[in-house]
């Protein structure tokens, strides 16, 4: 397997919107997983960079945060499904709980519905990916 390419870095990524502690939380995470899964990281925190962030009263409505289930369709085989973004110790791909250190719980990370973003998968190939629904999130995320 190949690590994923970076992120695409252009101008035509959708623009995120985080909660500031909580992309604080993600931002250690992510700095603390460099060595073991460097081109993650990397990915996780470029997208915390350039997110506008907020604090929880001024949060807008319907973005992917931690503990969010998300719908989304991979343009590519045009599958759609739904997953909640997790810290890596909650992941459970069986259960539908995917990590925010994985190629694709970066690329949801801060996406509202309707929105779309090419994103590399863990082989390193470049996919669309677009948010069909984003539901609450779940109480551990308060």
């Amino acid at each position: 397997m190949n690590a994923p390419a970076p992120a695409p870095a252009n101008d035509k990524r959708p623009p995120i919107h985080l909660l500031s502690s909580e992309s604080e939380l993600v931002a250690d995470i992510a700095l603390k997983a460099e060595q073991r899964q460097p081109s993650v990281a990397a990915m996780l925190l470029e997208e915390i960079d350039r997110a506008e962030l907020h604090e929880p009263a001024d949060m807008p409505s319907g973005h992917v945060l931690l503990n969010t289930d998300v719908t989304f369709v991979d343009d590519n085989t045009h599958q759609a499904r739904t997953v909640r973004i997790v810290l890596p110790g909650e992941a459970n791909i069986a259960e539908g709980r995917i990590s925010i250190l994985t190629p694709m719980g970066a690329a949801l990370y801060g996406l509202a519905e309707g929105e779309c973003i090419e994103w590399p998968d863990l082989d390193g190939h470049v996919r669309a990916i677009r948010i069909v629904r984003v539901g609450d999130s779940g109480p551990e995320a308060a």
